[in-house]
């Protein structure tokens, strides 16, 4: 999806195809399901607050962009 240029994340995600997003989207509520949340807000509060919860949600993203969209990911320094 790349084509050999670096791109950030969000940027890769922006470019996804509704289905792509979807499967994205699915992924990530399987991770944040079982929480007691009612609004944005509030989970972004359960799962900044959570590191076990962070690290499966990037864990399942970079599966997804490493092994779907077949991108390198280079972390910053």
């Amino acid at each position: 999806m790349t084509a050999g240029q670096f791109k950030p994340v969000p940027q890769i995600i922006l470019e996804l195809t509704p289905r792509e997003k979807r499967r994205l989207y699915d992924s990530a509520c399987a991770i944040v399901r079982d929480l007691d949340w009612t609004d944005m807000a509030q989970l972004t509060a359960l799962v900044m607050a959570n590191a076990a919860i962070q690290e499966r949600l990037l864990a399942m993203l970079v599966t997804y962009l490493t092994n779907e969209l077949k991108a390198e990911i280079q972390y910053g320094k």
